[in-house]
């Protein structure tokens, strides 16, 4: 039974936090928990990112909910309108929107380690009037897309007096009809919505790539009504489905594949964009880093659309943003009506203030380690009750989603039994910590991330922060249960008295299952044998020897 008194601050609305919201209410029956959204809407991500031609790129059916399956996706990649739906279906299904304060954005966390509880700050992003609220335990799903990268190391990005904008803040107002656009970055966004915004002969587009990027064949291919129906009518269709996409993303992490694959795969994406694309940019297009050094781009389009008269790539650089237009590096003036920043997110910075034990912080922890760092991607030492979803490597190829949902069912053990106020607090102890990271960092020492510079890779150290360098049932296996000893307790002792009492009376009660299982094999031993010998079934037996 859950103690009324104990709260839950869960920071942010998108995919992360409104599982975790889920599992609390389904797993749990704990209600008393409160959503920081600093949006209008819940999906983050998804409600951020409405640029044309948004979708995931990685297969729909595992980018689902494992508990709520949808059978009516529209095609094997979903839109962002269609992703973005099915998360507000699900949070009116578990009735969540009462526990959300929308358009509020949380400041700071401090631990107040006598009263055991977080006090929060949380300001409204339209009139900045501050209020403040506790919370015994808070899940931070801010995930890595949080802060978006715009490159003020480029000079004068600040003049240009047309409109210009990151890609995860597109106003919907925008009319790009006969418009100049430039579009700077040529990663998973510009892929997507170059190819849209270049669909109108009016809208001349212009891609500034800096370094190239790999792709790989990944066709949106559309649901029939069949399908569909086989999905919602057929036993463990859609489970059996979701199952073997999973198998086909995370098997060859199960078995790395050996140098001749990787010349062979690489020789193969060559040839892939090659290919498909124009004759003039085969000088440039292809990557000196090896392929998955940075994230492979999922090509729905992109290569195709270079060959529109409309839409070209520089590869000049860019000297200086001018009021008008870019300068390049050629000393080429290019005027423009439109700068699109597609240039990804800054993800080695804890954007909340967050204090725990011995005045430390987040922010503190990662600069003291070279970058974000953290004990399986979850907790950190010194702060107590706090847990991060998608935290540092914890990236991998195959879905976000997933690895959250493991976390979800990880912390939802280590958060239990301060719910019912067995336990007032844990915390992540700092030689498991830094034993894991170790052994994680010498993992990706060994792979291909070490070799390209990256956002995933922190300034200054070059630090490796975002990947997850293990397959995902290895994931899955190491955060199935926790490690109690590799966390502190405060007010453990009743629950650790309970918990060794509850073990002995498993044992006790096995001892006497296997106890009375021998006296009655061993009582049935004795009445066969001695029916035997009633029967004179022996003495026959040894005559007829």
């Amino acid at each position: 039974m859950s103690d009324p008194e104990r709260t839950v601050a869960i920071i942010g609305a998108g995919v992360a936090g409104l599982s975790q919201a889920i599992a609390l209410k389904t797993k749990l029956g704990f209600h008393n928990f409160t959503i920081y959204e600093k949006g209008s809407e819940v999906g983050g991500v998804w409600r951020a990112n409405t640029y044309p031609g948004c979708s995931s790129d990685i297969e729909i059916h595992f980018y689902s909910l494992s508990s709520d399956l949808y059978p009516y996706w529209n095609r094997s990649h979903g839109l962002q309108p269609e992703i973005q739906a099915y998360w507000i279906n699900l949070s009116k299904k578990y009735n969540l929107y009462p526990h959300i304060a929308f358009n509020t954005k949380v400041l700071s966390a401090e631990w107040d380690d006598a009263k055991q509880r977080y006090t929060l700050v949380a300001e409204d992003v339209f009139s900045g009037k501050r209020m403040t609220s506790v919370a015994h335990v808070v899940i931070s799903a801010l995930g890595i897309m949080e802060i978006p990268k715009i490159p003020y190391e480029i000079p004068g990005v600040q003049k240009f007096k047309g409109a210009s904008f990151h890609s995860a803040q597109w106003p919907g107002s925008i009319d790009l009809q006969n418009k100049r656009v430039a579009v700077i970055g040529n990663a998973s966004s510009g892929a997507q919505f170059v190819p849209s915004i270049s669909e109108d002969p009016s809208v001349e587009v212009i891609n500034f790539i800096r370094t190239p990027t790999w792709f790989n064949t990944r066709p949106h291919i559309p649901y029939s009504d069949t399908d569909k129906w086989m999905f919602a009518n057929i036993p463990l269709a859609m489970q059996l489905h979701r199952a073997w996409i999973m198998f086909r993303y995370d098997f060859p992490s199960l078995l790395p594949p050996s140098d001749k694959a990787l010349k062979k795969q690489r020789e193969a994406m060559t040839k892939y964009i090659l290919d498909n694309i124009p004759s003039k940019y085969h000088a440039h297009m292809i990557p000196d880093h090896p392929p998955g050094c940075k994230r492979t781009v999922a090509n729905s389009g992109f290569l195709d659309s270079l060959h529109r008269r409309n839409l070209s790539l520089n590869f000049d650089g860019i000297a200086e943003i001018m009021e008008n237009g870019i300068l390049t590096n050629t000393g080429e003036i290019l005027p423009f009506d439109v700068i699109v920043y597609a240039t990804g997110f800054i993800g080695e910075r804890y954007p909340v203030h967050v204090r725990g034990l011995n005045a430390v912080t987040i922010q503190g922890y990662y600069d003291a380690h070279g970058g974000p760092t953290a004990y399986i991607g979850t907790a950190i030492p010194d702060i107590p009750n706090f847990y991060l979803l998608n935290g540092p490597n914890t990236g991998t190829r195959t879905s976000a989603l997933f690895l959250a949902e493991v976390q979800i069912a990880y912390i939802l053990q280590l958060i239990e039994p301060v719910l019912t106020g067995s336990v007032s607090s844990f915390t992540v102890k700092a030689t498991p910590t830094d034993t894991y990271n170790a052994k994680l960092q010498e993992r990706l020492s060994r792979s291909v991330h070490v070799h390209c510079s990256s956002w995933a890779r922190a300034n200054g150290t070059g630090k490796v922060f975002y990947p997850y360098p293990w397959a995902v049932t290895v994931w899955w296996w190491r955060l199935r249960k926790p490690i109690w000893a590799h966390y502190g307790a405060v007010g453990a002792d009743k629950w650790m008295w309970a918990g060794r009492i509850k073990a002995v009376k498993k044992i006790l009660k096995c001892s006497a299952i296997l106890t009375l299982s021998w006296l009655y094999i061993r009582g049935s031993a004795q009445r066969i044998l001695h029916d035997m010998v009633a029967s004179d079934y022996l003495s026959k037996f040894a005559l007829s020897l």
